[in-house]
């Protein structure tokens, strides 16, 4: 009998040891990427080859008039007609003195995250105007609350290595007030590395003065910024926006990091052909980055050219599918190819529920932006519904998904320990089996990830305990951190400053 409760104890010791989170992390944010190549050295450069004609034969249109003589001003040429042509000379020049590497910082220095080479981060994105609601299972209009209870979330999850807001707070009419609004959510509830975006550059100034009250007086954000802004200055096809230039400058005069982004459609406001939209859109997002470069060399800039795909049925924007899994992961090799930061989105699936589709299409453009090294993937957590909703669930069951990928990053390491020869020989000559070998023990915490919302039990046990699906356990996971994390991250006589000068609405 003896013997019998000692093989029961040490199950006991085994299953509470794999029930437990590792010491270490065997899968962290960071993993290096790039080992997925979809387009050769030769198409690398005749799409970026074209991209260059592109710009030097037809240029940009609707250039604003600050913005055309700063960009005339470092050799640019005015086509006489309406437009604004970049000789390759030009565009190199800008990619050559782009800043390849800087650091994301937030306000919890150890949660900053350095952007650039082939380094692999989730983060979030989108302005879903829905929430998928965890009591009905349907979807509402999305509010500022939301935003809190998202901001909160998140917080807790590793995976998600910065936040930019996930939903717009349709509840807030007047535009300064939401943006006002969305950077205060993001300053009370997490210390992550943050983004948001401006209406109107007339909004930056007031916005860096709430910033600067956070982080301690006047021009202390400045010094350290931990909230980049997202901007979208080109119009596809091949054109700039008035109002998002204007950002532009308020951000680089107030030393704000940018992530700017195309966001072209295939067949719609870009070529049909993945080659020629990869082509355009990279074109326009050199557009970009040239307007930085003549504003300010050098200035923190993520190349966020994101490839999107409309189902040319119906004219409808698709998130999910091979198409939008492979023209990100070309457009992670092209930036990385010509050492510019990149940003690239998946996780857009076109599923409203939490379901089979929902999971095939996270999981396939998601695993093949993080392997083409996509620095900085965007929309990866929390977004369905053609980026229509987001999901609590959703944010929960991401978080895991992106663990898997890191595993998948991280790859196998070939050592003389993990090779395991002395291991092998002590077990065939000796138990017959691996359980309980201190090999074993030690290959647990370093090389395998463990799941908390996936279900690996057999099927008995499963239909014992309830046979709740995914969407059921990550409901209740969420309803579980929503209830306990409450953090703000804002001193009281900050806060107190922030509402005296905003409208702060909760």
């Amino acid at each position: 009998m003896s013997v019998v409760r000692g093989r029961r104890t040490g199950r006991r010791e085994r299953m509470a040891l794999r029930a437990a989170k590792p010491t270490r992390d065997p899968c962290p944010p960071g993993q290096v990427g790039g080992s997925y190549k979809p387009l050769s050295d030769a198409e690398l450069r005749r799409i970026y080859d074209t991209a260059l004609d592109l710009l030097e034969k037809l240029g940009m249109g609707e250039v604003p008039a600050r913005l055309r003589e700063d960009l005339i001003a470092v050799g640019a040429v005015d086509d006489g007609a309406g437009r604004v042509l970049f000789p390759a000379a030009l565009v190199e020049s800008a990619v050559d003195q782009a800043a390849k590497t800087f650091v994301l910082h937030g306000r919890d220095p150890d949660r900053s995250i350095e952007v650039g080479g082939n380094r692999v981060y989730f983060g979030t994105g989108g302005a879903a105007v829905q929430t998928l609601d965890m009591e009905s299972g349907l979807y509402r209009p999305a509010t500022l609350k939301d935003l809190h209870d998202f901001t909160r979330l998140q917080d807790t999850l590793a995976n998600v290595s910065w936040f930019t807001r996930c939903c717009v707070a349709t509840d807030v009419p007047d535009n300064f007030d939401l943006d006002v609004n969305t950077a205060y959510a993001l300053l009370r509830h997490t210390t992550k590395p943050t983004a948001t975006s401006f209406t109107l550059a007339s909004h930056v100034a007031p916005i860096v003065r709430m910033l600067d009250i956070a982080a301690g007086g006047e021009g202390e954000f400045s010094r350290r910024p931990f909230m980049k802004a997202h901007i979208s200055p080109v119009i596809s096809p091949m054109r700039y926006g008035e109002d998002a230039v204007d950002v532009v400058y308020e951000c680089i005069r107030h030393n704000i990091p940018i992530s700017c982004i195309t966001a072209a459609q295939a067949g719609a406001t870009a070529p049909a052909t993945l080659a020629g939209f990869l082509a355009q859109s990279l074109a326009e997002t050199l557009a970009s980055l040239v307007m930085v470069h003549a504003i300010q060399p050098g200035f923190p800039m993520v190349f966020s050219n994101w490839p999107l795909v409309i189902d040319l049925r119906s004219g409808a924007f698709s998130g999910g599918g091979g198409e939008t899994a492979v023209l990100n992961a070309a457009s992670a090799q092209l930036s990385n190819w010509l050492g510019l930061p990149s940003g690239i989105a998946c996780s857009m699936t076109d599923a409203k529920a939490i379901d089979a589709q929902y999971g095939m299409e996270k999981g396939i453009t998601s695993m093949a932006a993080a392997l083409a090294g996509g620095n900085l993937i965007y929309e990866s957590s929390g977004m369905t519904a053609s980026l229509l909703g987001a999901s609590f669930e959703a944010f929960l069951l991401d978080d895991e998904m992106h663990s898997n990928t890191y595993r998948a990053l991280r790859g196998i390491e070939v050592t003389d320990e993990t090779l395991a020869f002395e291991a092998i020989r002590d077990t065939v000559l000796g138990p017959g089996h691996f359980l309980g070998a201190q090999a074993t023990y030690a290959a647990m915490e370093r090389d395998y990830f463990y799941p908390v919302i996936a279900d690996r039990d057999e099927p008995r046990t499963w239909a014992e305990k309830g046979a709740q699906d995914a969407w059921s356990r990550a409901r209740a996971r969420a309803r579980a951190i929503l209830r306990d994390h409450w953090p703000d991250y804002l001193a009281p006589d900050r806060d107190r400053d922030i509402r005296s000068a905003f409208n702060i609405i909760l």
